[in-house]
This record gives C-alpha cells, sequence and structure tokens, in this order.
C-alpha cells in the first residue's frame, strides 16, 4: 500500500487535524481507496460540517409535514391521501467550469432526488445568479447554462414552470445554478432510504459507472483558484434520455412490494448512497465492485466508488425478488446488477478481484463527521441614506429600471425550456409562482423561487426574513396556501467570520419568517466556499416554496382586465435602501435592507387569499424588486391593457421597495374596502385599468407597448451581440 501522505491528505480536501480523526476513527492509517471515501463524506458538499448546528435551528415541523429534512427530498400532505415531494439543490462549481452540462446534470441530480421518494416529477423551477454583464465570460455561462436546463428538463419530459434571473459583479468568478424539482406521489407509496434486512440484496440500476465525475463533492467544497479550467474532469456528463427511462423503471417496480430501500447515487456516486442507505438503517454494507456495471475498462475501486457518474441508483430489494426487478429494467434496457448484501456489521466492506479493498465503521463516516462551530461576526449595520431624489422624468426612470439586467423579461430562457410537457401547467412563468394541476384533479400546486442577496448582505437576518416572506407573497398571490419551503444557500467561506456571520443571520432571519409564517422548511441543501481568489458571491439562501389551492379556477395571475379598480394591499414607507431605483438611477447600493413585519406579511397574505377563494379578485401581484410602479407596470404588460394611477410621484412612493405589499384589481372596490377594514388591513385605491397607456398623476402617459418593448429587448439584445 502507498503511503498516505501529507500531500494527499490535502489534496483530498482533509486538514490535518481531520486526518488525525480518520486514523483514530479507522484504528490505523487508511489506504487510498478508505482515504477517498472519507473525504467525500466528510467534506462541506456531504457532510455540511460547517452549517448543521446552524441548520438545526429551522422549523420543520408542521400537521401537513410527512418528512422533513434528512431524506432525498422532504414530503408534504396535500390531501387526498398524496403528497408533495420537493427539493432544490445547488450545481454552482460544476456549472461556472462547464456550463451545459454542470447545469444539465443539476437538474437530473434533483430530479431523482424527488423520484427516489416514489413521486413523479410534475415541475421543476431554476434560481440562476451571472457576473456582471459586461463580464467576458457571462454570455457564455447564460447560454451554456439555459442551453443545459432545457436540454435536459425538456427531453426528460418534465415542465420548467419558473425560476429566477439575476445579474451581479459579486458573481463574475462563482456563478449559481440552483435546481428545483416538484413531485406527486400517493402517501402509502413514498421509499426511503434506510437500509434493512440482513442478507437482502443490494442491487445497482441505470448508467453504467465510468470516470466522469470524481471528486465532484470534494471540488464543490472548495474555493475558485485560477486552475479551474482544470477541473472539468470533476464535471459529470448527463443524459437525460436515460433519466426518463429511470423514472418509468423506478415508478413501475415501486409498484410492487420488491424495493426496501433506494437513494439515488448524487454527489460522492457510489460512496454516499451505500453510505447514507447503511447509516440510516444502522447495519452495514458488503459489496463486490466486480459486480458495478462499468463503461470504462481498468476502473480500480476508488474511481468506482468516487465516481459520479449520473442515472444510477442504489436499492436494498427484499430476498426473492431480483429477477422481478431485473426483468423491469431489462424492460427499460438499464442495467441492473445484484452488487453485494446488508450485513449486521455497520461497516462499509469494499471487495475487488476477490481481496477486500476497503473496510470501514460506517457511524464515523457520517454521524461523527466533524461539526464545526465557525467563528462568526454580525454584520455591521448599513447606516440610513441622505434623502433621495426624486426622479426627474418618473417614465424614464420606470423604462430605465424595467430594462435593467434584474427586471428586463427573462422571456428569452423561459421560452427555451418546455413549459407545458405533461399537459398539467396551468401557471406559466412570468407570474408570481408557477402552478401546475394535481393530474386528475381539481388542485393545483403553486411553486416559486425568491431571494434578494442586496438585502440579505446589508442585513443577513432581514435579508434572509424577507427570501422566505416573498416566496409566502408570491404563492398568497396566486390564491393558494404556502405549506412549506426548501432552501439553497449559497455563501462564500465559512472560514472567514464575516461570511460565517452572513449564514448565521440569514438563518435566524429564516427561522423567525418559518416560524411566523408556520410555513416549515422540509428539506434543502448548502453550498459553501462560492469564492474565487478571495472574492465571495453575495449571501444567497434561495428559498423555494411550494403552497396548495383547492380549485384551481379560483387562481388569480397578474394581468388584470378593463374597466377594474387597482388596490394596494399594505403600507408605503418609501424605504428605499437597497432598492434598485438606488442603484439604477443613482448608482449606489447603500443604505439598509427594508424591514419585514412578519405579522403583516401573514396578515395581508390570508387577507388576499381569502378575497381570491370569494371570487373577488381578478389579478394579483406582490410587489417587490423596483416598487410600486414596476408592479403596476407588470401587471399592465401581461394585460396589454393600460391604467391610470393617482398616487404620489416621490421616488418612495412610487419606488420604495416597503415589504408585505400586494397590488390587485377587482371589480367591486368596496367589498374589497369594507373586507380590508374588517380585517384591520390597510388597503387603497391606485386608479382603475383601461386604455393602451399608464397615466401617473402629473406626469405624462406612457404607452403599454413601450413599457412592454423596453422590458422583453434587453436580454435577447444581450445574447445577440457578438
Amino acid at each position: 500500500m502507498n503511503a498516505i501522505t501529507p500531500d494527499i491528505v490535502a489534496e483530498h480536501g482533509l486538514s490535518a487535524e481531520e486526518y488525525e480523526r480518520v486514523k483514530t476513527a479507522m484504528g490505523r492509517e487508511p489506504n487510498i481507496t478508505e482515504l477517498g471515501i472519507f473525504s467525500v463524506m466528510w467534506s462541506e458538499h456531504c457532510s455540511y460540517k460547517s452549517s448543521r448546528r446552524h441548520l438545526a435551528k429551522l422549523p420543520t415541523e408542521a400537521p401537513w409535514v410527512i418528512c422533513g429534512p434528512g431524506e432525498n427530498a422532504g414530503v408534504i400532505d396535500i390531501g387526498d391521501g398524496q403528497a408533495a415531494i420537493f427539493k432544490m439543490e445547488s450545481h454552482n462549481h460544476p456549472s461556472y467550469i462547464e456550463p451545459y452540462q454542470g447545469a444539465a446534470t443539476g437538474v437530473g441530480g434533483i430530479l431523482r432526488d424527488v423520484f427516489t421518494m416514489g413521486a413523479r416529477p410534475v415541475a421543476n423551477m431554476n434560481a440562476l445568479r451571472f457576473g456582471s454583464p459586461d463580464h467576458p465570460k457571462t454570455k457564455h455561462l447564460v447560454s451554456g447554462v439555459v442551453a443545459g436546463i432545457g436540454g435536459y428538463g425538456n427531453c426528460v419530459g418534465v415542465p420548467t414552470i419558473g425560476g429566477e434571473c439575476d445579474f451581479h459583479p459579486a458573481y463574475n468568478g462563482n456563478i449559481l445554478v440552483n435546481a428545483m424539482t416538484v413531485g406527486v406521489a400517493e402517501q402509502d407509496k413514498i421509499f426511503y432510504s434506510a437500509a434493512a434486512g440482513i442478507g437482502n440484496p443490494v442491487v445497482y440500476v441505470g448508467s453504467k459507472t465510468g470516470r466522469d465525475g470524481i471528486h465532484g463533492a470534494t471540488m464543490a467544497s472548495a474555493e475558485f483558484a485560477e486552475d479551474s479550467e482544470e477541473k472539468r474532469p470533476t464535471v459529470q456528463v448527463g443524459d437525460p434520455f436515460t433519466e426518463k427511462l429511470l423514472i418509468e423503471a423506478c415508478l413501475e417496480l415501486m409498484a410492487s412490494d420488491a424495493i426496501v430501500a433506494i437513494q439515488d447515487m448524487g454527489a460522492a456516486g457510489l460512496t454516499s448512497s451505500s453510505v447514507e442507505m447503511a447509516s440510516k438503517g444502522e447495519v452495514g454494507l458488503e459489496l463486490d465492485l466486480d459486480q458495478v456495471p462499468q463503461r470504462e475498462t481498468g476502473m480500480t475501486a476508488y474511481e468506482m466508488m468516487l465516481s459520479e457518474s449520473q442515472e444510477r441508483m442504489l436499492m436494498v430489494l427484499r430476498p426473492g425478488a431480483e429477477e422481478e426487478a431485473h426483468a423491469v429494467f431489462r424492460k427499460w434496457d438499464l442495467d441492473f446488477a445484484v452488487i453485494g448484501k446488508v450485513t449486521d456489521t455497520k461497516h462499509l466492506t469494499l471487495r475487488h478481484h476477490g481481496n477486500v479493498v476497503a473496510d470501514i465503521p460506517v457511524p464515523p463516516l457520517v454521524e461523527d463527521a466533524p461539526n464545526y462551530d465557525r467563528p462568526h461576526v454580525p454584520t455591521p449595520a448599513n447606516p440610513d441614506i441622505a434623502s433621495v431624489p426624486d426622479p426627474d422624468n418618473v417614465e424614464d426612470a420606470l423604462l430605465t429600471l424595467l430594462a435593467c439586467p434584474d427586471l428586463a423579461s427573462k422571456r428569452w430562457i423561459w421560452e427555451q425550456y418546455d413549459h407545458m410537457v405533461m399537459g398539467d401547467t396551468v401557471g406559466r412563468p412570468g407570474g408570481d409562482a408557477g402552478m401546475v394541476r394535481v393530474h386528475g384533479t381539481d388542485k393545483g400546486l403553486a411553486v416559486t423561487t425568491d431571494v434578494n442577496p442586496r438585502y440579505c448582505k446589508a442585513d443577513p437576518v432581514e435579508g434572509g426574513k424577507q427570501a422566505v416572506a416573498e416566496t409566502y407573497r408570491n404563492i398568497s398571490a396566486t390564491g393558494a396556501t404556502p405549506l412549506a419551503i426548501t432552501n439553497c444557500l449559497n455563501f462564500g467561506n465559512p472560514e472567514k467570520p464575516e461570511i460565517m456571520g452572513q449564514f448565521v443571520g440569514c438563518i435566524e432571519g429564516m427561522a423567525e419568517a418559518c416560524a411566523a409564517l408556520d410555513y416549515p422548511v422540509i428539506s434543502g441543501n448548502v453550498s459553501l466556499y462560492n469564492e474565487t481568489n478571495g472574492q465571495a458571491i453575495l449571501p444567497t439562501p434561495a428559498i423555494g416554496g411550494v403552497g396548495l389551492i383547492g380549485d384551481i379556477d379560483q387562481r388569480v395571475g397578474v394581468a388584470y382586465g378593463d374597466g377594474e379598480t387597482l388596490i394596494m394591499v399594505g403600507e408605503s414607507a418609501g424605504h428605499l435602501g437597497q432598492s434598485l431605483y438606488l442603484r439604477e438611477i443613482l448608482d449606489s447600493e447603500d443604505g439598509p435592507s427594508p424591514r419585514v413585519d412578519l405579522q403583516a406579511e401573514r396578515r395581508h397574505g390570508e387577507f388576499v387569499r381569502d378575497l381570491i377563494t370569494q371570487s373577488l379578485l381578478t389579478a394579483s401581484h406582490d410587489v417587490s424588486g423596483g416598487g410600486l410602479l414596476v408592479a403596476v407596470a407588470e401587471m399592465a404588460m401581461a394585460a396589454v391593457i393600460g391604467a391610470s394611477l393617482d398616487i404620489d410621484t416621490t421616488a418612495g412612493s412610487l419606488f420604495g421597495e416597503d415589504q408585505a405589499r400586494y397590488v390587485v384589481a377587482t371589480t367591486n372596490a368596496d367589498a374589497v374596502l369594507a373586507k380590508a377594514e374588517a380585517a384591520g388591513v390597510t388597503a387603497s385605491i391606485l386608479g382603475t385599468t383601461g386604455g393602451d397607456t399608464l397615466k401617473i398623476s402629473g406626469s405624462d402617459a406612457i404607452s403599454v407597448a413601450t413599457l412592454s418593448e423596453t422590458n422583453e429587448h434587453w436580454l435577447p439584445d444581450y445574447m445577440a451581440t457578438p
């Protein structure tokens, strides 16, 4: 056996102290295969060693939560014996190195997390962050990532129903590609990953194992330097057509009683899947690597265990079910092999060419993984900004905002995604939340992703609250009841106290919001070390929210009708700190984040949902980035109908980003205002809809066609230029 040198330990992402812990756990020096297994299981990506103690602060329970964090995905009750199963994960580092395959395999991986639980995937979402549009790599990365998401999602036949995409120089060296999948299952057919039954067969299904993706989890747990291009071999290669076969084969076998436990091979591949199944079942696994289907010759045990080849699953079957299962996978033209058995040793034992090549106690790989209390310092409060000048010309300011990269239409992106496949999409991209019908019912699932990283950098606690609250608003605006969230927590290097302080602050804000809104976290992902040459991304705790509406015919969108009254729900204090107005018009990212009143968020969300249920609203839209006038303009563009507004024309009134606000449209303003007064909710008339221009009191009218042209053109024009 070759000696394990300090350089080899460092190459595996382990510190000298961690390596001493490995030797203590083993009672001896590990061999290179065993070292590789420890390195991936103790990586930040797999062990959450910097974040576990803080994640425990998040509320995870509610009467409708069937399974919270800890499994492949979270599960909630949606009535009628059905469950929604969902999760969001990151594929940031791979997507920066190789944007097409990095994004494609991010979609493939999150799909597997969901159908592993027994759910048919019904909707995909994504949350994307790119660098400055004028950075030389940005256009290439946007093109590759969007093509990868579309190429995989479209081919596998799951609709992409929405998402978000923003640009900021902080992401120049580390883009973010966060993928979310929602599936639906019968509650009595949910599958878990805990291996059970001593002697039960362990089977491998799906694609063959190759050398792609080796060290992917370790690479995702380190900062980038100038050599990021050299990490291309750690990016996996996806095949969506095989994934589609795998979905159908797994769901067919799940209809029987053959499967005892199932786990997808995601980060760290065969290692993480086998270790997690053994750990959760408090058993051991013995694997014969000679039986692993391989697409390359001469693969070592190390390579097979650390490969992140895609479209693969590990299962424990009941005794005697091997031939039944094999027949299903043969029918779908997928590899199937019995590669081991469940043991009572609580060890992961690997054989190759007749020899034991690794023998590791399982508990140290999981329960005894490092759990650090990283030093952290609070983010200093941003001072209030001095008085902000009102716009010289309201129309010009509005057009500038509508054309900025954050607010510009992302139609160029979502038109590359199939958002109608499966025939159940009822809320397309471009609104507050996407929505899919629960097949064969009148129920709908509303899905959204949100975060404002500028807010999180200025004030992590308020930014964490706001990210949760905005998903709550987006779902409520459709008429659906928000039920639970998943998250993808993207931050820089946790070994820096100020970065760890951002993480801890955002968790604190998220936890407070989830508790106040009765909106628990049921799954998630942490992505740290999003830094290049010491430059960290903005703190970006992306939140994916899911809600339920009992009758999709009651849902409303953002497009109002002609001759209706526009009403603002909520109060405006004119907060401009960290606003898009400040950034785009005055070239400043100063000031504090807006305060988030969680009681108001809940009260206003319940009020809007109640109005929708009573058919009192024709349209509803939350007020977020860009403020009130942007929200009305977005509704006007969606409706292709103008509006006349009688509102204050100060910068704070028009473009302030105060929270807990909605713009709603109604044909019965008296009833809405009466209900608002009875509910203790502030509501005020903004104006009426009609015509083909947006007219703001005291200002010139601007045509809806001009608004749309300005809003629609930035991204396609940007992508079309050399």
